[in-house]
């Protein structure tokens, strides 16, 4: 018998009551923030801070609907990909969801496929951690570590930019393509996180599908003191003429996010796109590959066709 399947995902709050648990969440995980401070001081600490985000924060859930679709999709692609069996799914930073999971969870071996395509610590590393205490005998999920220059990944992500450029009238010889992965602290990747150059080897990989277009790698969403990894979206955008000397329309796309929440869908449109149009250019938000049947199509072939390791070997 074939093993069962697990996606894994972010998770996001399903409405107002949720945001202030799932930023506790976050914002207590020692893998996303790491300080020097004792672990029960900083989980205090964080927990704190979390609660007076999560007023500020819902202001950006209301622009896009008052919640993060990012739970619905991820249980959507599941359905999707459920052909031959049901395939489950796990919400790492959304609380609610957890005893479920946890009492409805099967025996046997698990093929685990995370929902992010470039590894990190923060994302798929933590996922794999929280699992990893919380089950027996984890070593029985097997992991997809990650999927970054799979060729159906990359075929994905350059025709789901070529659907929306034909569909929007631009042509890719006249645009600007700004890539825009999620930021993680430049000591993470010093200390040996690979996240950086699958971000990298990904954005290349894509653009070999566009020769004749000029494109930037940038990360954003940079939270708390110290220095991301660069360039910074935010910083791209307010200097996009040092970037894009020409004026082309310019896209802006997804790279590390396979289902549009807050950071494409407020971040982007709310923060990056206004100064590319306060500086007299066509600005656009692409989607991300959400629930596009070549998509689901691709997670079927990278899950399938793609090397699998223990639980234990994605913990550090």
């Amino acid at each position: 018998m074939n093993p069962q399947q697990l996606i894994v995902n972010f998770g996001g709050p399903r409405n107002k009551e949720e945001i202030a648990p799932f930023l506790e969440e976050l914002l207590t995980d020692p893998l996303v923030i790491d300080t020097p401070l004792p672990k029960n001081l900083q989980r205090i600490l964080f927990k704190t801070i979390a609660k007076k985000r999560a007023g500020a924060v819902y202001h950006d859930y209301k622009l896009i609907g008052g919640c993060s679709p990012i739970y619905n999709e991820t249980e959507s692609v599941a359905k999707l990909l459920s052909i031959q069996q049901k395939v489950l799914t796990f919400h790492r930073y959304l609380p609610a969801t957890h005893k479920d999971f946890l009492d409805s969870f099967p025996e046997g071996p698990i093929d685990v496929l995370p929902l992010f395509p470039q590894f990190s610590y923060t994302t798929t590393g933590s996922a794999a951690k929280w699992l990893h205490t919380h089950l027996k005998n984890p070593d029985r999920l097997l992991w997809i570590k990650s999927y970054a220059t799979h060729p159906a990944y990359l075929l994905a992500m350059a025709q789901n930019i070529k659907d929306f450029l034909r569909a929007h009238a631009l042509e890719e010889e006249k645009i600007f393509l700004l890539f825009s992965a999620h930021g993680l602290p430049k000591k993470y990747v010093q200390r040996g996180d690979p996240y950086e150059k699958e971000c990298t080897r990904s954005y290349e990989g894509i653009m070999q599908n566009f020769p004749c277009t000029p494109s930037l790698l940038a990360y954003q969403s940079k939270f708390g003191p110290g220095t991301w990894l660069k360039p910074y979206t935010s910083e791209v955008c307010a200097h996009i003429h040092l970037w894009n000397p020409t004026k082309v329309p310019v896209v802006v796309i997804p790279l590390s996010f396979t289902s549009d929440h807050v950071e494409t869908l407020f971040e982007v449109e709310y923060k990056y796109l206004p100064p590319l149009r306060a500086a007299g250019l066509i600005a656009k938000r692409c989607p991300a590959l959400g629930m596009r049947p070549d998509w689901i199509e691709a997670l079927s072939t990278i899950m399938r066709t793609s090397d699998k390791i223990p639980t234990s070997s994605l913990i550090r």
